[in-house]
């Protein structure tokens, strides 16, 4: 089930994300994943429109907008290709008629999700803070 996320789905959300970042962006640094961890906590998260996919009252994972931007898309590992992250697409691919993400050049599962669903490239460009190349992927409707 999608439904919008409450403020005390926070810690699973959070839970999702890092499990899921872990598995894709293992060339992270450990100090950059922990800031952003906080920023998912203290900004992203309450500052974005987030709906989750619950199953049997767990969240396996989620997706935040940021007007027509896929702030994050993350399906817990255990529940990767099982049509989540489609659904999750889906769902708010009704509610806007382009949609865009970024994602890490060498997240290959991201760009694989995306590439799949027919995101096209539309700018690469230098991630200062991380240090890793970065995609701008774009959905017309």
């Amino acid at each position: 089930m999608i439904r919008k996320h409450k403020e005390q789905d926070l810690e699973q959300i959070i839970n999702v994300w890092y499990k899921s970042s872990t598995l894709a962006h293992p060339f992270l640094n450990s100090s950059f994943v922990e800031k952003i961890k906080s920023d998912m906590t203290n900004i992203y998260i309450p500052n974005s429109e987030t709906w989750v996919y619950e199953v049997e009252n767990s969240i396996v994972g989620f997706i935040s907008m940021l007007e027509n931007e896929i702030g994050g898309l993350f399906v817990l590992p255990n529940n990767h290709s099982k049509g989540i992250g489609t659904k999750l697409v889906d769902f708010i691919s009704q509610k806007h008629s382009e949609l865009e993400v970024e994602v890490f050049e060498k997240n290959v599962i991201g760009r694989a999700f995306y590439d799949k669903y027919g995101f096209e490239r539309i700018k690469k460009y230098s991630h200062e803070e991380s240090g890793n190349e970065v995609l701008r992927l774009k959905l017309k409707a």
